[in-house]
C-alpha cells in the first residue's frame, strides 16, 4: 500500500537536496524565458553548476502565446541551426522566415535544458541581490506567493560567480541592482537606458549586441539586454532570444 507520508518525504527530500546544490552556483539565472532557457542548457552542458530561478509556475516567458495568441513563432536563418540543434521542428515560410510552434519550442527548449543538468526553480521571486565588493554575487530569494500575499517573510541567499538578468521587458535585476546600490552601469548613459520602440530587424540585432555584462557579476540577456542598453523591441520573432542565451553562456564560460 502506498503510504502518504513517504510521498511528501519524497518530495521534501529530493527538492531540498537539488536546493542546496544551488546554494553555491557558477551562474544563476533570472527568468525562464527563451534567453534565459538558452543559456540555461549551454552552460549546463559545459559541466558548470547552474540554477534557474522562475517568478511565475510556468517556464517559457513569451513564447507560450506566440503573437497576440495565435501560438506560432518566427525565427530567422540565423537561428535556424540552433532551433534544429534542439529538435524543434522548423516550417519554411518565405525565403529568409521560419515558423515553429511555440508549445513545441517551450517543451524543446526546457526538456533538453534539463537533461543538460540545468537546475529550474519555478515559483521563485528574486527579492535582491548579494553585492560583495562590488561585485554581484548572488540572490536573494522567496516564494512567489509571499511577494503575491503581501507577507513579511524573510527570504533565503544563494551565492553565484556571475548572474544573468534574463526577466525580460522589465530587467527586474538590474533595476533592483540601480535601485539599492545607486551604480554605474555599463551603458552610454551610466543608468537603464530603456526599451526603444518597435522595429524587428533592428530589434534582432540590438538583442544580440546588447547580450553582455551590464555590472561586474551581471550579465544581461533577450529582452533585459535591450531594455537596459536601449535596443528595440522586435515581437514575436525569437532567433534573437535563442542566439542571445547562447551568447551570454559562450561569455561566461570564457570567464569561468
Amino acid at each position: 500500500m502506498l503510504n502518504e507520508v513517504t510521498i511528501t518525504r519524497a518530495i521534501l527530500d529530493t527538492y531540498l537536496s537539488k536546493l542546496k546544490d544551488a546554494l553555491e552556483l557558477d551562474v544563476a539565472i533570472v527568468g525562464a524565458g527563451p534567453s534565459g532557457l538558452v543559456a540555461g542548457y549551454y552552460l549546463a552542458k559545459a559541466g558548470k553548476n547552474i540554477g534557474l530561478f522562475e517568478k511565475k509556475l510556468s517556464v517559457g516567458g513569451g513564447m507560450w502565446c506566440g503573437g497576440m495568441m495565435f501560438n506560432e513563432l518566427v525565427v530567422q536563418d540565423a537561428a535556424r541551426p540552433l532551433v534544429e540543434e534542439f529538435g524543434i521542428r522548423l516550417k519554411k515560410f518565405e525565403e529568409g522566415y521560419y515558423t515553429i510552434d511555440s508549445i513545441e519550442a517551450v517543451s524543446s527548449l526546457t526538456y533538453h535544458a534539463i537533461k543538460a543538468g540545468l537546475k529550474i526553480f519555478n515559483l521563485i521571486t528574486i527579492e535582491d541581490i548579494v553585492f560583495k565588493d562590488g561585485h554581484v554575487s548572488g540572490l536573494v530569494i522567496n516564494w512567489t506567493p509571499v511577494e503575491m500575499a503581501g507577507l513579511s517573510v524573510d527570504p533565503l541567499t544563494l551565492h553565484s560567480r556571475f548572474v544573468i538578468d534574463a526577466t525580460g521587458h522589465p530587467a527586474n535585476v538590474t533595476g533592483a541592482l540601480v535601485r539599492k546600490m545607486g551604480v554605474k552601469l555599463n551603458t552610454e548613459t551610466g543608468k537603464i537606458i530603456g526599451e526603444k520602440s518597435m522595429d524587428a530587424s533592428l530589434g534582432e540585432i540590438n538583442t544580440v549586441e546588447n547580450t553582455k555584462e551590464a555590472f561586474p557579476g551581471l550579465y544581461v540577456s533577450g529582452m533585459a539586454a535591450n531594455a537596459v542598453f536601449g535596443g528595440y523591441r522586435m515581437g514575436p520573432i525569437f532567433g534573437g532570444m535563442f542566439l542571445s542565451g547562447k551568447k551570454a553562456a559562450e561569455e561566461i564560460i570564457k570567464k569561468l
